[in-house]
Protein backbone atom coordinates (compact mmCIF):
# COMPACT_ATOMS: atom_id res chain seq x y z
CA UNK A 1 0.00 0.00 0.00
CA UNK A 2 1.63 3.44 -0.90
CA UNK A 3 2.17 5.58 1.49
CA UNK A 4 1.09 9.37 1.36
CA UNK A 5 2.41 12.20 3.76
CA UNK A 6 0.11 14.94 4.02
CA UNK A 7 1.96 18.00 5.53
CA UNK A 8 -0.53 19.54 7.81
CA UNK A 9 0.28 24.12 7.09
CA UNK A 10 -0.59 26.17 9.69
CA UNK A 11 -0.93 30.44 9.94
CA UNK A 12 3.35 30.10 11.36
CA UNK A 13 4.19 27.90 8.38
CA UNK A 14 3.32 30.81 6.21
CA UNK A 15 4.59 33.77 8.24
CA UNK A 16 8.15 31.60 8.51
CA UNK A 17 7.49 31.48 4.28
CA UNK A 18 7.02 35.32 4.01
CA UNK A 19 10.10 36.00 6.64
CA UNK A 20 12.25 34.78 3.57
CA UNK A 21 10.28 36.73 0.97
CA UNK A 22 9.84 40.42 2.74
CA UNK A 23 11.54 40.17 6.35
CA UNK A 24 9.53 41.90 9.15
CA UNK A 25 12.36 43.90 9.68
CA UNK A 26 12.63 45.58 7.05
CA UNK A 27 9.13 47.21 7.71
CA UNK A 28 9.38 51.02 8.88
CA UNK A 29 9.20 52.05 12.49
CA UNK A 30 6.00 53.59 11.60
CA UNK A 31 4.52 49.96 10.37
CA UNK A 32 2.52 47.42 11.21
CA UNK A 33 2.70 44.27 9.65
CA UNK A 34 3.12 40.64 10.19
CA UNK A 35 -0.36 38.62 11.74
CA UNK A 36 -2.51 40.99 12.57
CA UNK A 37 -5.74 39.44 13.10
CA UNK A 38 -5.93 35.11 14.06
CA UNK A 39 -4.02 32.39 15.41
CA UNK A 40 -0.57 31.43 14.23
CA UNK A 41 -1.74 27.65 14.73
CA UNK A 42 -4.58 27.64 12.82
CA UNK A 43 -4.37 25.63 9.71
CA UNK A 44 -4.81 26.87 6.31
CA UNK A 45 -5.40 25.20 2.96
CA UNK A 46 -6.23 28.36 0.75
CA UNK A 47 -4.75 32.05 0.54
CA UNK A 48 -6.21 35.12 -0.75
CA UNK A 49 -3.71 38.26 -1.46
CA UNK A 50 -5.12 41.24 -2.34
CA UNK A 51 -3.69 44.96 -2.20
CA UNK A 52 -6.37 46.80 0.24
CA UNK A 53 -8.64 45.23 3.04
CA UNK A 54 -11.83 45.96 2.28
CA UNK A 55 -15.30 44.43 3.15
CA UNK A 56 -15.54 42.79 -0.47
CA UNK A 57 -12.68 40.85 0.38
CA UNK A 58 -13.87 38.90 3.37
CA UNK A 59 -16.73 37.93 0.40
CA UNK A 60 -14.33 36.70 -1.64
CA UNK A 61 -12.07 34.69 1.03
CA UNK A 62 -15.07 33.39 2.42
CA UNK A 63 -16.17 32.23 -1.22
CA UNK A 64 -13.43 30.78 -1.69
CA UNK A 65 -12.67 29.30 1.45
CA UNK A 66 -9.24 31.26 2.16
CA UNK A 67 -8.47 30.88 6.21
CA UNK A 68 -5.69 33.26 5.37
CA UNK A 69 -5.95 36.59 3.46
CA UNK A 70 -2.23 38.56 2.74
CA UNK A 71 -3.07 42.33 1.80
CA UNK A 72 -0.18 45.23 1.25
CA UNK A 73 -1.91 47.89 3.30
CA UNK A 74 -2.43 47.04 6.96
CA UNK A 75 -5.75 46.17 8.14
CA UNK A 76 -4.78 47.55 11.38
CA UNK A 77 -2.94 51.08 11.24
CA UNK A 78 -4.07 53.24 13.73
CA UNK A 79 -4.76 52.22 16.98
CA UNK A 80 -8.32 51.06 17.75
CA UNK A 81 -10.68 52.06 20.50
CA UNK A 82 -13.32 49.65 19.31
CA UNK A 83 -14.77 47.18 16.50
CA UNK A 84 -17.45 47.62 15.29
CA UNK A 85 -19.57 46.61 12.33
CA UNK A 86 -21.36 49.52 11.83
CA UNK A 87 -17.77 51.58 11.10
CA UNK A 88 -16.15 51.83 7.91
CA UNK A 89 -13.07 52.03 9.33
CA UNK A 90 -13.97 48.51 11.20
CA UNK A 91 -16.08 46.68 9.10
CA UNK A 92 -13.22 45.00 7.40
CA UNK A 93 -11.38 43.84 10.78
CA UNK A 94 -15.01 43.17 12.44
CA UNK A 95 -16.05 40.76 9.14
CA UNK A 96 -12.39 39.12 9.24
CA UNK A 97 -12.63 38.32 12.99
CA UNK A 98 -15.96 37.11 12.74
CA UNK A 99 -15.30 34.56 9.99
CA UNK A 100 -13.01 33.38 11.73
CA UNK A 101 -10.24 34.28 9.07
CA UNK A 102 -6.74 35.03 9.65
CA UNK A 103 -5.01 38.45 8.34
CA UNK A 104 -1.33 39.12 7.26
CA UNK A 105 -0.38 42.46 6.29
CA UNK A 106 2.78 42.26 4.31
CA UNK A 107 3.32 46.29 3.59
CA UNK A 108 6.57 48.14 3.01
CA UNK A 109 8.76 44.89 4.42
CA UNK A 110 7.74 44.00 0.79
CA UNK A 111 8.34 47.61 -0.65
CA UNK A 112 11.96 46.94 0.67
CA UNK A 113 12.40 43.60 -0.03
CA UNK A 114 14.23 42.20 -3.10
CA UNK A 115 11.74 41.29 -5.73
CA UNK A 116 8.92 43.69 -3.64
CA UNK A 117 6.89 46.13 -4.75
CA UNK A 118 9.63 48.40 -6.52
CA UNK A 119 12.06 45.74 -7.83
CA UNK A 120 8.24 44.47 -9.78
CA UNK A 121 7.60 48.59 -10.74
CA UNK A 122 11.66 48.40 -12.13
CA UNK A 123 10.98 45.14 -14.03
CA UNK A 124 7.37 46.80 -15.60
CA UNK A 125 9.88 49.55 -17.13
CA UNK A 126 12.55 47.39 -18.59
CA UNK A 127 14.86 49.08 -16.14
CA UNK A 128 18.43 47.50 -15.96
CA UNK A 129 20.94 47.82 -13.20
CA UNK A 130 19.04 48.29 -10.59
CA UNK A 131 19.83 49.52 -7.05
CA UNK A 132 17.34 50.87 -3.82
CA UNK A 133 17.08 54.72 -3.71
CA UNK A 134 17.22 54.29 0.18
CA UNK A 135 19.85 51.55 0.96
CA UNK A 136 18.65 50.09 4.65
CA UNK A 137 22.18 48.39 4.89
CA UNK A 138 20.19 45.04 4.66
CA UNK A 139 20.73 42.31 1.80
CA UNK A 140 17.84 39.60 1.13
CA UNK A 141 18.67 37.02 -1.77
CA UNK A 142 22.19 38.22 -2.39
CA UNK A 143 20.53 41.86 -3.09
CA UNK A 144 20.81 44.82 -1.66
CA UNK A 145 17.57 46.05 0.18
CA UNK A 146 15.92 49.49 0.94
CA UNK A 147 13.18 51.83 -0.39
CA UNK A 148 13.26 53.10 -3.92
CA UNK A 149 14.96 52.11 -7.01
CA UNK A 150 16.91 53.72 -9.22
CA UNK A 151 17.83 51.55 -12.85
CA UNK A 152 18.73 52.15 -16.48
CA UNK A 153 16.83 51.90 -19.31
CA UNK A 154 18.45 49.35 -22.07
CA UNK A 155 18.38 52.90 -24.63
CA UNK A 156 17.46 56.59 -23.99
CA UNK A 157 13.93 57.24 -25.08
CA UNK A 158 12.41 60.49 -25.66
CA UNK A 159 9.95 61.93 -22.84
CA UNK A 160 6.63 61.01 -24.96
CA UNK A 161 7.96 57.66 -25.66
CA UNK A 162 8.74 57.10 -21.74
CA UNK A 163 5.50 58.10 -20.78
CA UNK A 164 3.83 55.95 -23.47
CA UNK A 165 5.84 53.01 -21.75
CA UNK A 166 4.69 53.74 -18.21
CA UNK A 167 1.16 54.02 -19.49
CA UNK A 168 1.71 50.80 -21.23
CA UNK A 169 3.53 48.92 -18.17
CA UNK A 170 0.76 50.70 -15.25
CA UNK A 171 -2.02 50.79 -16.89
CA UNK A 172 -3.15 53.85 -14.68
CA UNK A 173 -6.17 55.68 -14.52
CA UNK A 174 -4.29 58.92 -14.65
CA UNK A 175 -0.74 60.38 -15.46
CA UNK A 176 0.17 63.66 -14.01
CA UNK A 177 3.66 65.38 -14.22
CA UNK A 178 5.55 68.14 -12.51
CA UNK A 179 8.96 69.64 -13.49
CA UNK A 180 10.16 70.27 -17.32
CA UNK A 181 10.18 67.03 -19.24
CA UNK A 182 14.16 66.18 -20.30
CA UNK A 183 14.69 65.70 -23.84
CA UNK A 184 15.72 61.84 -23.12
CA UNK A 185 15.24 59.51 -20.49
CA UNK A 186 18.15 56.67 -19.57
CA UNK A 187 17.84 56.47 -15.95
CA UNK A 188 14.72 56.33 -13.40
CA UNK A 189 13.94 56.29 -10.28
CA UNK A 190 11.11 54.72 -8.89
CA UNK A 191 8.79 54.32 -5.47
CA UNK A 192 5.63 52.85 -5.61
CA UNK A 193 3.19 54.67 -3.29
CA UNK A 194 3.21 58.01 -1.74
CA UNK A 195 7.30 58.91 -1.84
CA UNK A 196 7.30 62.12 -3.34
CA UNK A 197 9.45 63.03 0.12
CA UNK A 198 12.51 61.49 -1.87
CA UNK A 199 12.14 62.77 -5.42
CA UNK A 200 15.66 64.35 -3.85
CA UNK A 201 17.16 61.64 -3.32
CA UNK A 202 15.84 59.99 -7.15
CA UNK A 203 17.89 63.36 -8.74
CA UNK A 204 20.75 63.41 -6.63
CA UNK A 205 21.13 59.10 -7.78
CA UNK A 206 21.14 60.76 -11.44
CA UNK A 207 17.62 59.83 -12.42
CA UNK A 208 16.04 62.14 -15.59
CA UNK A 209 12.58 61.02 -14.30
CA UNK A 210 11.16 59.97 -10.60
CA UNK A 211 7.57 57.82 -11.00
CA UNK A 212 5.64 57.47 -7.32
CA UNK A 213 1.99 58.92 -6.39
CA UNK A 214 0.41 61.06 -4.27
CA UNK A 215 3.14 63.95 -5.54
CA UNK A 216 2.52 66.78 -2.93
CA UNK A 217 2.18 70.60 -3.83
CA UNK A 218 5.46 71.82 -2.24
CA UNK A 219 7.04 69.18 -3.86
CA UNK A 220 6.09 70.07 -7.59
CA UNK A 221 7.14 73.00 -6.97
CA UNK A 222 10.43 71.59 -6.61
CA UNK A 223 10.74 69.86 -9.29
CA UNK A 224 9.98 73.37 -11.01
CA UNK A 225 12.74 74.97 -9.76
CA UNK A 226 15.11 71.82 -9.28
CA UNK A 227 14.60 70.67 -13.00
CA UNK A 228 13.57 67.33 -12.46
CA UNK A 229 10.74 65.69 -14.15
CA UNK A 230 8.00 63.36 -11.54
CA UNK A 231 5.79 61.34 -12.96
CA UNK A 232 2.58 60.81 -10.76
CA UNK A 233 1.00 57.02 -11.76
CA UNK A 234 -1.18 56.93 -8.92
CA UNK A 235 -1.06 55.09 -5.44
CA UNK A 236 -2.83 52.15 -6.83
CA UNK A 237 -1.12 51.95 -10.13
CA UNK A 238 2.39 52.06 -9.26
CA UNK A 239 1.57 49.16 -6.23
CA UNK A 240 -1.08 46.76 -7.80
CA UNK A 241 1.48 44.73 -10.32
CA UNK A 242 3.37 43.68 -7.31
CA UNK A 243 0.80 41.10 -6.01
CA UNK A 244 1.10 38.99 -8.72
CA UNK A 245 4.64 38.68 -7.83
CA UNK A 246 3.96 38.26 -4.24
CA UNK A 247 1.79 35.19 -5.45
CA UNK A 248 4.70 33.57 -7.63
CA UNK A 249 6.91 34.34 -4.94
CA UNK A 250 4.77 32.47 -2.33
CA UNK A 251 3.90 29.42 -4.39
CA UNK A 252 7.50 29.09 -5.21
CA UNK A 253 8.10 29.22 -1.33
CA UNK A 254 5.11 26.60 -0.49
CA UNK A 255 6.39 23.99 -3.44
CA UNK A 256 10.19 24.07 -2.01
CA UNK A 257 8.68 23.60 1.49
CA UNK A 258 6.68 20.86 0.41
CA UNK A 259 3.27 22.53 1.10
CA UNK A 260 0.31 22.03 -0.71
CA UNK A 261 -1.52 25.49 -0.36
CA UNK A 262 -3.80 27.06 -2.98
CA UNK A 263 -2.65 31.13 -3.53
CA UNK A 264 -4.78 33.33 -5.15
CA UNK A 265 -5.30 36.67 -5.49
CA UNK A 266 -8.24 38.86 -5.37
CA UNK A 267 -8.26 41.45 -8.46
CA UNK A 268 -9.45 45.44 -7.12
CA UNK A 269 -10.45 48.48 -8.46
CA UNK A 270 -8.38 51.78 -7.60
CA UNK A 271 -10.34 53.48 -5.41
CA UNK A 272 -10.01 56.98 -7.26
CA UNK A 273 -11.38 57.17 -10.83
CA UNK A 274 -11.29 60.11 -13.34
CA UNK A 275 -14.92 61.30 -13.23
CA UNK A 276 -14.42 62.00 -16.67
CA UNK A 277 -12.29 60.75 -19.15
CA UNK A 278 -9.76 57.49 -19.20
CA UNK A 279 -11.74 54.58 -18.25
CA UNK A 280 -10.27 51.76 -15.94
CA UNK A 281 -8.64 48.69 -17.67
CA UNK A 282 -8.42 46.39 -14.66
Amino acid sequence: MPLFLFVVVNVQNILNILQGIAPLDLAQSWDNVGLLIGDPDDRVSSILLALDPTSALIAKAEQCNAELIITHHPAIFHPLKRLRSDSPAEKFLHAAVRAGINVIGCHTNLDAAYGGVNDVLAERLHLQETAPLLSDGGECCGRKTGLGRVGLLSESVTAEAFLEQVDLALSPPWLLEAGPRPETVSCVGVCGGSCSDIAATALAAGADVFITSEIKHDVARWAEEAGFWLIDGGHFATEYPAMKGLQQLLVEGLETSGMDVLVQYAPQEPPLRLAAGKVSTY
